[in-house]
Parts: C-alpha cells; sequence; structure tokens
C-alpha cells in the first residue's frame, strides 16, 4: 500500500466517523471541518492530503511549520492551503508565527494578543485568531480559565488586528470528554451573546471527536487517527 492509499483509506474512515457523529446529532456534516494535524509529518504528506481534498492544517512549532510552509507552497504551488498554529505561541516568536499562520488558535493571555496584535499590524494584516478555553483551569497545560473567558474576549475584540473567531478547547487528561464539551458549550453559548461573529468551536481530536460534536463543535482537529503514530524526536 502505497502512502497515498493509507492517507485516503484513513480519511475516508474519519470522514465516516464524523458523519456518524453529525447523524447521532442531528446535525449535518457539513458543519463540521476537519482540520489535519500535521506536525511531526513531512510536506511530501501534506501535499498528499491536499491531494485528497483537505485544505486546512495544523502545526504546533513555528520553527517546524515556517519551513514547512514553504516546502508544501513548492510542491503544491497551486493550492490554496490554510495554516493554523495549535500549539502554545511564545511572545517573542509572535512575528514569525503570523508570517505563516493563517489563524492562531491558542492565545490564552492579554500579552500574547498584544504580542500578536503587534505583529500582525506590523505585516499590515488582520490576523484570525481563537481563544483557547481551559475547562479544568490547570495553568500547566495552557489555555484561558473560564472565568477570565469574557474579558479576554472583549481585549481580543478590541484589537484592530485581531478577529475572534470562537475558541479552542482539549478535554482535560482524566476528565469524561463529553463533561468537559459540555461545559465548553455552556461558555460558548455565553460568549456569543457578546460576540456573535465567535462561532467556530475548534474541539474534538482522534479520540474524542464524536463526544466534541454532540456539544456544538464546528472544527475538529485530527492527527494520529489521519496520519498515524508519531515517532518521537528524540528517545
Amino acid at each position: 500500500m502505497t502512502r497515498r492509499d493509507e492517507l485516503a483509506a484513513n480519511l475516508a474512515d474519519v470522514r465516516a466517523r464524523i458523519e456518524a457523529a453529525c447523524g447521532a446529532a442531528g446535525r449535518s456534516p457539513a458543519e463540521v471541518e476537519l482540520l489535519a494535524v500535521t506536525k511531526t509529518f513531512p510536506a511530501s504528506d501534506v501535499a498528499l492530503l491536499s491531494d485528497l481534498g483537505l485544505s486546512a492544517f495544523a502545526e504546533n512549532r513555528d520553527q517546524e511549520a515556517a519551513a514547512k510552509v514553504v516546502e508544501f507552497g513548492g510542491l503544491r504551488p497551486e493550492v490554496a492551503a490554510r495554516w493554523h498554529m495549535v500549539g502554545n505561541v511564545q511572545r517573542n516568536k509572535a512575528r514569525s508565527v503570523v508570517e505563516w499562520a493563517d489563524r492562531v488558535d491558542t492565545i490564552d493571555s492579554v500579552r500574547l494578543a498584544d504580542a500578536l496584535a503587534k505583529a500582525a499590524a506590523r505585516r499590515g494584516r488582520r490576523l484570525d485568531v481563537l481563544i483557547q478555553v481551559s475547562i479544568d483551569g490547570d495553568p500547566a497545560r495552557g489555555g484561558c480559565p473560564v472565568p477570565e473567558l469574557s474579558a479576554l474576549a472583549d481585549h481580543v475584540a478590541g484589537t484592530g488586528e485581531l478577529f475572534l473567531r470562537g475558541v479552542m478547547a482539549v478535554a482535560p487528561i482524566g476528565m469524561n470528554p463529553a463533561g468537559a464539551f459540555s461545559v465548553l458549550a455552556d461558555e460558548v453559548y455565553r460568549l456569543r451573546r457578546d460576540h456573535p461573529a465567535a462561532t467556530v468551536v475548534s474541539a474534538g481530536m482522534s479520540g474524542d471527536l464524536e463526544d466534541a460534536i454532540a456539544h456544538g463543535s464546528t472544527c475538529v482537529r485530527v492527527g494520529t487517527a489521519l496520519l498515524g503514530g508519531r515517532t518521537l524526536a528524540s528517545p
């Protein structure tokens, strides 16, 4: 089996899962975007996925992503791919991230928002962003604690360079995914009262996308189920 065949089979399986989850939730599959998490995988895999119809890809390290975006552009110059930053962003990397990312999905503080806004202004562009919500409030995993979400959303929306598209969250380890995404859904409902354009809910990964879709996810981030297991960079 070629790598293209392997990816095609995996993609068919993931799409079938999304369709089944949407059917169970009384939703249309068209409401849920599939974001391919391509971190640690080569640009050649991204090119194959684009051949199979995907156009949105996610990375979590600035240096790897910057090089991969350039390489992919050489492999598929005709494809208008969209790139998402789904990893933690250090403020001193804001300028670099803004150079390649179409959307940053991990804003979790006023300081990071301001750094990205400044970088976007320097480049003369407006940057789409999501606020990463910490469902359990554990600072070790990053994210904006739920009680601080409204204030951060107001701050982001108040910048001229950032466009608040919605929120992103990961179900905390040890917490039932359905319960976690139920909490997120409640917060999204409250957020949209003040920010009706914040319609994106990026939630759900390879292991829990069904629970996320049942609770309103509009974007699932899939890596392992699509591309296979990752090899550690070092022992």
